[in-house]
């Protein structure tokens, strides 16, 4: 069985891991499709009960609206026994609500309906707030620190503008899922960016270029960009 080159230090490697906590079955194929077409590993439960019971996911999507027992509870009971990343999905959008979930120990809630885009883009965001200072980020020759915000390539730093960093960090951060050029766009430069793309081909070259590793960076044609296997 072949390694994965990827890893990080303090994690298993490997794809990150969805659990989708949601009793509508509608809702539940559109999560687990959108979900898997990102390169995410899914898995799906109707009630809390079978959440609380369902491994060790890196993050869960979770309906207060569940049939067997509140929504608000399950996140609570998630959040004593372990620092999985939580963002609620819910239909229920009053403040109470919110409150209730956030201070339950939910990372973040957001309210259906909702864009795949900005569901993706908030799986990303509560990633990155749970990583506990000092992670390092591997893949073959390559080690990005996010708290230092250096990069290494065969153990020599590579100085990068903060724009590059933000776009390496994007890639790194799942190593082998395809980021969309809107995705890595909206995240680097702005959530609402509507400018020319042609900005990031221009950081990418630049990047691929002071990185020297062929392959590092590979463009998925009509999708958007990954980092290679280079194992």
């Amino acid at each position: 069985m072949t390694v994965p080159a990827s890893a990080r230090l303090g994690a298993d490697p490997g794809t990150t891991k969805v659990l989708v906590v949601e009793d509508d079955p509608g809702v539940a194929a559109q999560l687990v499709r959108a979900l898997t077409r990102g390169g995410y590993a899914v898995d799906h439960v109707s009630a809390g009960g079978a959440a609380l019971n369902r491994g060790h996911p890196d993050v869960v999507l979770l309906d207060l609206g569940l049939p067997d027992t509140d929504g608000v509870q399950v996140c609570r009971q998630l959040r004593q026994r372990s620092q999985v990343a939580i963002i609620v999905v819910t239909a229920f959008g009053e403040e109470s609500d919110r409150v209730s979930a956030l201070d339950a120990g939910a990372d973040d809630y957001l309210v259906k309906p909702f864009g795949v885009n900005e569901l993706l883009a908030r799986i990303r965001a509560v990633l990155r707030r749970i990583r506990p200072e000092g992670d390092v980020l591997r893949h073959g020759p390559l080690t990005v620190d996010l708290r230092t915000r250096k990069v290494l390539v065969n153990g020599t730093e590579v100085a990068l503008t903060p724009k590059e960093f933000d776009i390496l960090e994007c890639l790194a951060g799942d190593p082998g899922r395809v980021q969309s050029r809107q995705d890595i766009l909206e995240t680097v430069w702005d959530a609402n960016w509507y400018g020319p793309t042609k900005v990031l081909d221009v950081h990418m070259t630049s990047l691929r270029r002071k990185l020297g590793v062929p392959g590092l960076i590979e463009t998925v044609y009509g999708r958007g960009f990954r980092l290679g296997d280079l194992s």
